[in-house]
């Protein structure tokens, strides 16, 4: 049976639990459930900590684990990542005070640096021969500067707002683009077959996220060029219609890009242009 670790709260808890549960995963019926067996799909799900769940995974008895990837990194652990799963986007970044001289990496050398992930920082750092002190707080890191704990932070960002209230500026190239990963534990074999299952799986979820399903009808003369708006996968799938001057095709195409093929494929003479949306996919 695999076990898998997702959070129990926090910004990638909701998103986890939605995957997993399109995936065909069993979750808990309440909020005090902490451990739920699905032995239909062969798995345990342990409900941990966000900031506990790769040490979990790279250090305990838990297969899989979803976490952050500036959580992974910051664990010391060797857990290893599967795959990225398209949310929980954030920036790992420098800031400091804006009147501050501080404005290059350089410039960190010697200065006291306030941060929730001194291990991923300490080792940015390290790696580029800049030496600073690392002060760990749990949270809130930008009061730190105000209240004379740190020269600077390394937080995460996402829209800049709780830094710029507090009078602080990013500098310097992100540390670290992160985002919502599947990791797996340095004793699973990458090959495991039940891993390889809950990837295709989870794969399948995203890509009936991103992708949506397009049927049009072309005449027969224009399909090469409809084809080569919509080239989808492998090929599109096109059928000849009781009119035989005309031609229908069925093709996946990425969601975010609907609208403009719809127009394109109606100025090389598409009609009865329809968008369906994916409940599930294995690719």
């Amino acid at each position: 049976m695999l076990r898998i670790a997702v959070p129990n709260k926090g910004m990638l808890s909701e998103p986890s639990w939605n995957m997993l549960q399109e995936a065909g995963y069993r979750l808990r019926s309440n909020s005090r459930q902490l451990v739920v067996e699905d032995p239909d799909n062969g798995i345990e799900l342990f409900y941990l900590r966000p900031l506990d769940i790769a040490v979990y995974v790279g250090r305990g008895t838990v297969d899989v684990g979803i976490t952050g990837r500036d959580l992974l990194l910051n664990s010391g652990t060797e857990a290893v990542e599967t795959m990225g799963l398209g949310y929980g986007a954030s920036t790992f970044r420098f800031a400091a005070p804006n009147e501050s001289d501080i404005a290059t990496l350089a410039d960190i050398d010697g200065k006291r640096v306030a941060s929730s992930y001194d291990k991923l920082v300490h080792d940015y750092l390290e790696n580029r021969g800049i030496h600073a002190e690392i002060i760990h707080l749990d949270g809130a890191v930008e009061s730190s500067v105000h209240l004379g704990v740190a020269d600077l932070i390394a937080d995460v960002v996402s829209t800049g707002t709780t830094l710029r209230n507090a009078g602080l500026r990013t500098f310097a190239d992100p540390i670290l683009h992160s985002e919502a990963i599947l990791i797996r534990s340095p004793r699973l074999a990458e090959g495991n077959e039940e891993l390889k299952i809950l990837s295709r799986r989870l794969k399948g979820v995203l890509t009936a996220h991103n992708y949506v399903l397009m049927d049009y009808d072309i005449p027969v003369e224009k399909v090469s060029a409809a084809v080569a708006i919509t080239p989808g996968f492998e090929s599109p799938t096109v059928s000849p219609l009781h009119d035989s001057q005309w031609a229908a095709v069925r093709v996946m195409v990425p969601r975010a890009q609907v609208n403009k093929l719809m127009d394109d494929l109606y100025e090389v003479g598409a009609r009865a242009i329809i968008v369906t949306a994916l409940q599930a996919s294995r690719m």
